[in-house]
């Protein structure tokens, strides 16, 4: 009922009453009197009825919000049909938080929080009576821009995640055993909120990440990869007792191998790869060792070659001698004949040991 409802009665028999005013005479003052009282019973009979459906609920289930109360919401700008139901909410379930009052509902309604959500959550985790939470830790994860429901279902009921999860570019975690055998790994791990981290505390990225790299320095640290694919669950412990969780928002239950295949044998490309490495250092070394021997054989050739042109420039010094010799009186004419001679015979001893050069000069002093 509307105030427009209320006062329509009032309005319309306001005439009649002045008309029976005109025939007794009633002092002024009593008649502003009246007036203004009648207007009063009728705005608090409209404010009255506005919020009577409200009062009597909370009356009813013990909620306890009086009617003035329900006004002040309205002069604070918040919802009655909001608070009222999520206060009866909460105390038919029977929750008994300290902490939990009307004012905490709207201060949280007043700070943009999700009222009748953080109510539901209540409920929820007081039904499941393993899961402590109270209308401060709510509302602040509520604050928070998580979804506090959605984490007390959670709790409940854990929940899986794929590692690697769906949608990623990497269809399996890739681990090598110290054997170099490669094994592709796929894991699902059943995790539940943990509430009481819930703010601050890392997302479910990082519980894949660091599942992920668990799984694959559990398998690294493998002597042989036959081992793990006989006994899988030595993965899965292993990664648990590294406590993964720690810091995150949620808490690890389980970890599950789904799936695990052999791959390629890394060790062997490797060794591969390193003695394809080695034979190319060997081949750069011995590549240096011929080039250095060819720069000093190199060297000797021009040693030779400047031997011979100081030997070429001493023997044409020889005749210049012989004839300051001979000039000199120092040299004989028989001592010129018999190096002469000395010289012929050495010359013919060349001949009969090389006879094919001794042909070949012949023919070129014939065609000289």
């Amino acid at each position: 009922m509307t105030l427009i409802d209320t006062l329509s009665p009032c309005a319309a028999a306001l005439p009649m009453f002045l008309g029976q005013a005109q025939d007794a005479p009633i002092p002024v003052g009593w008649l502003v009197f009246g007036l203004i009282v009648f207007f009063a019973v009728v705005i608090a009979l409209a404010v009255f009825m506005s919020f009577f459906r409200y009062w009597i609920q909370s009356v009813l289930t013990g909620a306890k919000i009086g009617i003035f109360d329900l006004v002040g919401m309205s002069f604070r700008k918040v919802k009655p049909a909001i608070i009222v139901p999520s206060k009866i909410m909460v105390i038919q379930s029977g929750i008994r938080d300290p902490e939990f009052s009307t004012g905490a509902l709207e201060a949280h309604y007043l700070a943009g929080g999700n009222v009748p959500l953080v109510t539901r959550a209540l409920v929820a985790a007081h039904k499941a009576q393993n899961i402590e939470l109270t209308f401060t830790k709510a509302a602040a994860i509520d604050l928070a821009g998580r979804n506090v429901l959605e984490a007390v279902q959670t709790s409940v009921y854990p929940r899986v995640i794929d590692c690697p999860a769906k949608g990623d570019s990497r269809r399996s975690l890739d681990a090598v055993a110290r054997d170099g055998i490669q094994l592709k790994v796929r894991a699902r791990v059943t995790v539940r909120s943990n509430l009481q981290q819930l703010i601050g505390g890392a997302t479910e990225e990082t519980i894949i990440a660091r599942v992920g790299e668990g799984i694959v320095s559990a398998i690294g640290s493998a002597d042989d990869h036959k081992v793990v694919l006989e006994n899988p669950d030595l993965i899965s412990k292993a990664v648990l007792a590294r406590r993964l969780d720690s810091q995150t928002a949620f808490e690890i239950v389980s970890i599950d191998i789904a799936d695990i295949d052999v791959g390629d044998n890394i060790g062997a490309r490797l060794r591969a790869d390193q003695a394809e490495a080695d034979t190319r250092v060997a081949r750069a070394r011995a590549e240096g060792k011929r080039a250095m021997a060819v720069a000093k054989e190199q060297e000797n050739i021009a040693s030779i070659e400047k031997s011979r042109a100081e030997l070429v420039a001493a023997e044409a010094d020889v005749p210049s001698a012989m004839a300051d010799s001979f000039r000199s009186g120092k040299l004989g004419i028989l001592d010129y004949y018999k190096l002469r001679n000395v010289q012929a015979d050495t010359e013919m001893r060349k001949s009969i040991a090389a006879p094919g050069k001794a042909k070949n000069d012949n023919q070129n002093h014939m065609n000289d």
